[in-house]
């Protein structure tokens, strides 16, 4: 895992060397081990390294190829590289144990046909210093990152969009990102970012640029490679989980794994621990004390007869006051919610132990671990004429769940598009010139909020909701120089998921079906049986309440700067905001996000205003 970075000019301007070196010193936490740079006349390439694989100086990146031709910058893993490397024993003369010269000499052999052979998480850029062209690809699902401003004289890229703002002019807002995270909770859906100059490459695209001209092109669709409906046994499902996350150990530092005590990141675990055998494994978790809903030490501590190395970080509100502009430095953009928080912390936590963690991301997406999944699939049995089938299904989640959550969704699937939005929407405190303006450029309650069935419904997150849970993992991470490694996003095991029938993801009343059935042999009995999710999230609705954050949120919403940008109408904020206080709603989620976008305005686009509030021009407000 490192920081990768890149200027190519088309006003015939050689780089210079402090460009580069403003990207590389932008992410210097992403690669504390080593950096390098290149430049080649209008072109220049930077990378930060941390040390995974090969520790030496022979990988060393740039890299370049036997011959010199090709410098490649690299992010990320390619796990089987071993097998790779293997392969092309005969045609290249290997300098290092890096999967990085690995997947130069792949490109050397097969050009863009590599990425098919590349099991992995990556982004990177390639130089051909013969042909003067870059081509640079991104992973199948968005693992790792890669973000870019093309202009009229210049291409900039880098793995993270504050490396390249120093770099950028005036700075303007994407409304259009701004109504979606406010109306749909959502991020990352598509190319665009909060910046309207700043874009990013999709997962599964490449592109070339050569003399200014930039084409991007899809290599990997997900949909393509599902073959179906085609069931699986629990034994062979387990013998994929074994191989992606034993692909996913190898690693010349210490790997961990961090642990919520939820079904999926207990199963990395075991798996670990059982049938990899690794049996001084370091588990890292966020606990919030007794009595907190979000709390899920009872589950975790199911793994302290087995494992001696299991360490807890505390998020509170204390803490959180005291990290919050670190962590909206972090993040770049706004996030919907404060659950990346506690996974911030557990990161924190982790990196006095290890250099690389084992994350349960993707599961839900592919496994139908959230409430509304059930609410699709009920909507496919009904839809489908299958109406003994949902009654049962129906039935069974009640008796599991003792809540009707799966058939309200249900009903709000079948609503037409219009009511779907007003339902959504109805609780913003968007100005009306503003929803009116933008509602129209959305099309994402088509693409997130109509699922034709539950297949479809999971293809949908891979394309549009994935990627910014993704985005946190890479961020909080990396912010601690640790490398994040997500073994349910094997792309094999991703098309074999997404390549079963409905009723073995989907079973009486319980999600997961296949997952608890392939390793209820070595999960703790109080996991295997559990039927909630929770997660590293952490309990917003209280602490914005206490009396550090009321202060803030107040004078956020007193401040001229807040009821300028024509957003949100503070009114409505501060009387959402007092019934949140006196307990008559909980509405922490869309309290932080109107705190959240304006201290990320005042960072990033107002460009050095303080982030905290004018204290002494207050708007008159009235309650």
């Amino acid at each position: 895992m490192c920081g990768i970075s890149g200027i190519v000019q088309f006003n015939g301007q050689p780089v210079q060397k402090n460009q580069i070196q403003v990207l590389m010193d932008q992410m210097r936490h992403r690669g504390p081990d080593d950096e390098g740079l290149f430049l080649h006349g209008v072109t220049g390439l930077g990378h930060v390294r941390l040390s995974i694989l090969d520790l030496s100086d022979a990988g060393h990146q740039p890299m370049l190829s036997n011959d010199s031709r090709y410098v490649l910058v690299f992010n990320g893993e390619i796990y089987n590289y071993r097998e790779l490397k293997k392969e092309l024993q005969g045609s290249y003369e290997f300098r290092s144990r890096t999967d990085t010269e690995v997947l130069l000499a792949a490109w050397q052999r097969w050009g863009r046909g590599c990425l098919n052979k590349l099991n992995g998480d990556f982004a990177f850029a390639i130089y051909d210093t013969l042909k003067q062209t870059l081509f640079g690809a991104r992973d199948r699902f968005g693992v790792k990152p890669f973000y870019y401003v093309y202009e009229k004289d210049r291409f900039i890229f880098a793995s993270e969009i504050k490396a390249m703002l120093p770099l950028l002019g005036q700075r303007s807002v994407n409304p259009k990102m701004v109504f979606e995270y406010l109306a749909y909770n959502r991020t990352d859906q598509s190319e665009e970012t909060f910046f309207k100059s700043i874009l990013k490459l999709k997962h599964g695209h490449c592109f070339t640029l050569h003399k200014g001209e930039l084409l991007i092109k899809r290599w990997y669709n997900l949909e393509e490679q599902l073959e179906g409906p085609n069931p699986i046994s629990p034994l062979a499902y387990r013998e994929e989980l074994r191989s992606a996350i034993g692909l996913r150990l190898r690693s010349d530092v210490p790997v961990g794994v961090c642990l919520s005590g939820g079904i999926d990141s207990s199963t990395i675990t075991s798996v670990v621990y059982q049938d990899h055998g690794v049996k001084d494994l370091h588990t890292f978790s966020a606990v919030f004390g007794q009595g907190e809903k979000m709390d899920e030490s009872r589950f975790i501590r199911a793994y302290a007869p087995l494992l001696r190395n299991m360490h807890y970080a505390y998020p509170t509100a204390e803490t959180f006051f005291r990290d919050y502009t670190q962590y909206i430095e972090t993040q770049s953009e706004p996030s919907p919610g404060i659950s990346p928080y506690a996974q911030f912390k557990v990161m924190q936590a982790a990196q006095h132990h290890v250099s690389v963690t084992l994350d349960g991301q993707g599961a839900d997406e592919m496994l139908g671990g959230y409430t509304y999944f059930y609410g699709s699939y009920l909507k496919e049995l009904l839809t489908w004429g299958k109406g003994l089938s949902f009654i049962r299904e129906a039935l069974a989640y009640y008796q599991q769940h003792n809540s009707l959550r799966a058939l309200k969704y249900t009903g709000y699937y079948l609503l037409p598009s219009f009511l779907k939005l007003f339902l959504r929407s109805r609780n913003t405190a968007m100005t009306e010139s503003f929803f009116h303006t933008y509602q129209q450029e959305s099309d994402l309650e088509m693409h997130l909020f109509s699922p034709r069935s539950l297949h479809s419904f999971f293809l949908q997150h891979f394309e549009y909701k994935l990627e910014h849970l993704l985005k946190y993992d890479d961020l909080n991470s990396m912010h601690f120089s640790i490398e994040s490694r997500v073994p349910f996003l094997d792309h094999h095991l991703v098309e074999k998921t997404l390549s079963l029938p409905s009723n073995q993801v989907m079973k009486s009343g319980v999600s997961k079906h296949i997952l608890r059935e392939s390793v209820k042999d070595i999960l703790p009995p109080e996991i295997y049986q559990r039927r909630d999710k929770i997660g590293f999230d952490t309990p917003a609705d209280q602490w914005l309440r206490t009396p550090p954050f009321e202060k803030l949120i107040r004078e956020l919403l007193h401040d001229p700067r807040f009821a300028n940008r024509g957003i949100l109408d503070p009114r409505i904020c501060l009387k959402s905001y007092e019934l949140h206080l006196k307990k008559k709603v909980n509405l922490g989620r869309e309290i932080w996000k109107w705190m959240h976008l304006e201290l990320w305005m005042r960072r990033f686009i107002d460009q050095g205003v303080s982030l905290h509030p004018v204290k002494d021009n207050r708007v008159n407000i009235s309650h």
